[in-house]
């Protein structure tokens, strides 16, 4: 058994869907933040991802998904703020978040993912000299704070009445449910520093060290120096087959073995480094995750689905997540007689 003790358990989903047919893994997606919820999970968190078979606007998304749920927190790791308008931006996460009433869990990371094939359709003129770091994601920030526009006299006509201009709908309770996934001690120094929540997932960088475990945990020791009470959220790709069929069980074997090998030595210029995932029984993933001491360090945990698998197949992990590893690290579902 771990010491780790974990209060809040959540998810995140890449929101596949087929090339040919689209409406049918969104859908599922949906149902599967729909079972999330059924069954207790505290948070459910969707990719967002550009040109891939995934939710290009996570914002448009959670709206849906907060039409379908009534308890459950609605997240989205990460927003690459390269492609966004920081007006434009605050202004659909600040309505998605009326509309699910206060649930949305908003996380960023900045650059453009393709940005040789995708910036000279977001942006007219020069968009390799604009800011697509971190001065991108305050003003995101800084707008959904729904600061006054002008001087105090400023008002603006509509044909209901007489206002003065700022962000709309304004919910001032979001700007404190800003996340950014950190991956280097820059990023996270900068986060802390910034009041953003912080997100670390399965790949770091590699800062004097070839080690996942050591480099993920300077940063949470780098940022804690900043935001000892923050909240930070520790993702794991966990894969439990307890409940599987056996093909289904050689199957998920066969994906941690595919992966593998990134994870024996630092990758790229960058020196990225990938955590294992950890795929096996329950009592198998209760050993790894004891030896984890990022896990043990944090309260909040994220299972972080697989790629391209179906959903069955992760509402099959989520209940062994849910039933056989999760309270064992100390973690009780949410009161389910919150959800109508």
């Amino acid at each position: 058994m771990s010491n780790s003790t974990i209060s809040t358990l959540a998810f995140l989903t890449p929101g596949n869907f087929a090339d040919d047919d689209p409406y049918t893994g969104l859908e599922e997606t949906l149902r599967l933040f729909e079972y999330g919820e059924r069954s207790g999970f505290d948070g459910a968190w969707i990719r967002q991802r550009h040109l891939e078979h995934g939710v290009g606007s996570a914002a448009v998304f959670l709206a849906a998904a907060g039409q379908r749920t009534q308890r459950i927190e609605l997240g989205t790791a990460v927003i690459p703020i390269g492609y966004e308008s920081p007006f434009r931006l605050a202004e659909d996460l600040a309505l998605a978040d009326v509309l699910s009433r206060g649930r949305l869990q908003v996380g960023f990371s900045t650059g453009m993912p393709h940005a040789e094939l995708l910036g000279d359709l977001v942006y007219d003129g020069d968009w390799r000299s604009y800011d697509l770091s971190y001065g991108r994601v305050l003003r995101v920030v800084d707008n959904l704070r729904g600061e006054y526009l002008g001087g105090p006299d400023t008002v603006i006509q509509s044909p209901g009445n007489t206002q003065r201009p700022r962000l709309q709908p304004h919910n001032p309770g979001l700007v404190d449910r800003i996340w950014y996934g950190g991956g280097s001690l820059r990023s996270v120094r900068w986060a802390a520093e910034n009041g953003l929540n912080l997100l670390s997932g399965n790949i770091v960088t590699g800062e004097n060290t070839d080690d996942f475990t050591t480099a993920q945990l300077n940063l949470l020791t780098e940022y804690r120096r900043a935001r000892s009470t923050a909240r930070v959220a520790v993702g794991r790709v966990i894969v439990p087959f307890d409940s599987a069929d056996r093909a289904t069980r050689t199957r998920y074997l066969e994906y941690a073995a595919s992966r593998h090998a990134r994870t024996l030595a630092p990758q790229g210029p960058k020196r990225i480094l990938f955590a294992p995932d950890v795929v096996g029984t329950a009592e198998q993933i209760l050993e790894q995750l004891a030896a984890d001491p990022v896990v043990s360090a944090v309260s909040e945990l994220r299972i972080e689905l697989p790629y391209e698998f179906r959903r069955e197949e992760y509402e099959q992990i989520l209940h062994d997540v849910r039933h056989l590893v999760a309270p064992e690290l100390g973690w009780q579902p949410a009161q389910l007689e919150a959800v109508r």
